[in-house]
C-alpha cells in the first residue's frame, strides 16, 4: 500500500515512537515522531498532519490539554489516543471533535491500522 498521509505521533517513551513509526512506515505513510505534546504544538506539521497518534499521559502537557489547545486554535486533526492508565478514558474540552478512538498499551497493531485507514477514507 502506498500513502503519502502524514501521521504524527506524540509519545514521551520512545520504544513507543520508535515501534509506530516502523509500523506506520511499513504500511507506507509519512511519519514524524514527537516527544510531547509541546514539540509537536511548535513543530510546522500542523496542518500537514492528517492523522495524529497521541499518549494522553505526558509531563508538560497532557495529549488531551495538546488537542483542546488545537481546537481552540481551529485546528481540527483526527486523533487517536493511546493510553497505558486503564480506565474511562479522560474528556475533551465541549468545543473539540470526538477523539476517533481510545487504544489502551498495549493494542493491536492491525486495529491501529484499521482504524488510522477508516479516518484517512473519510471526506474532508
Amino acid at each position: 500500500m502506498s500513502n503519502t498521509a502524514t501521521i504524527s505521533i506524540i509519545d514521551d517513551d520512545e520504544s513507543v515512537r520508535i515501534a509506530l513509526d516502523g509500523l506506520l512506515r511499513s504500511h507506507g505513510y509519512r511519519v514524524r515522531t514527537y516527544a510531547g505534546a509541546l514539540d509537536f504544538l511548535s513543530s510546522c506539521e500542523l496542518k500537514s498532519t492528517a492523522c495524529l497518534i497521541s499518549d494522553i499521559q505526558m509531563p508538560g502537557m497532557t495529549g488531551i490539554q495538546m488537542y483542546d489547545r488545537l481546537s481552540t486554535l481551529g485546528i481540527h486533526i483526527p486523533i487517536i489516543f493511546i493510553t497505558g492508565y486503564p480506565g474511562v478514558p479522560p474528556r475533551v474540552s465541549a468545543g473539540a471533535p470526538e477523539p476517533v478512538a481510545f487504544f489502551p498499551k498495549p493494542f493491536d497493531c492491525a486495529e491501529l491500522i484499521a482504524c488510522i485507514e477508516s479516518v484517512l477514507a473519510r471526506p474532508s
